[in-house]
């Protein structure tokens, strides 16, 4: 299952990147989400969001290695909107995202060991209706 959220909740002015204090203000809704979800990994999308986890770093350099942080698989990737900007990111992002299945499942394994209360867990629902058909991966590009 994959759930995508913002670090601010509303785009700043004229597109422009989010200022401290408007990452700050958004902080309190986004560690909600994330506590409520526990997600076992987290790909931050762009220089932003991963500054929330990798302060300081540079994302030239640490783009596609997964990071251990407060016992969340943390995986820093170019935001996919890069690749429109500088093409020359486009084969980059694509490995990375094709590496994701792989630190995904070590994840999994290696998240039992650092963190034992950490169970799979399948969704459930109210009704028995049945279901529609699994939604289809849409490709990046």
């Amino acid at each position: 299952q994959v759930f995508i959220a913002n670090v601010v909740k509303c785009r700043p002015p004229g597109n422009r990147d989010p200022l401290p204090d408007e990452l700050a203000a958004c902080a309190v809704y986004l560690d909600r989400q994330i506590e409520v979800i526990n997600p076992q990994v987290i790909v931050t999308l762009g220089r932003i969001s991963m500054g929330k986890y990798l302060p300081g770093a540079r994302i030239s350099e640490v783009h596609g290695k997964p990071v251990w942080v407060r016992e969340r698989l943390i995986v820093p990737m170019y935001h996919p909107a890069a690749a429109l900007h500088q093409p020359s990111l486009k084969g980059t992002l694509i490995e990375d995202f094709k590496r994701l299945p792989a630190v995904i499942e070590q994840a999994r394994k290696n998240s039992r060991t650092v963190n034992p209360r950490v169970q799979e867990t399948k969704a459930t629902y109210d009704d028995d209706a049945p279901r529609e058909d699994p939604p289809e991966q849409l490709s990046l590009f």
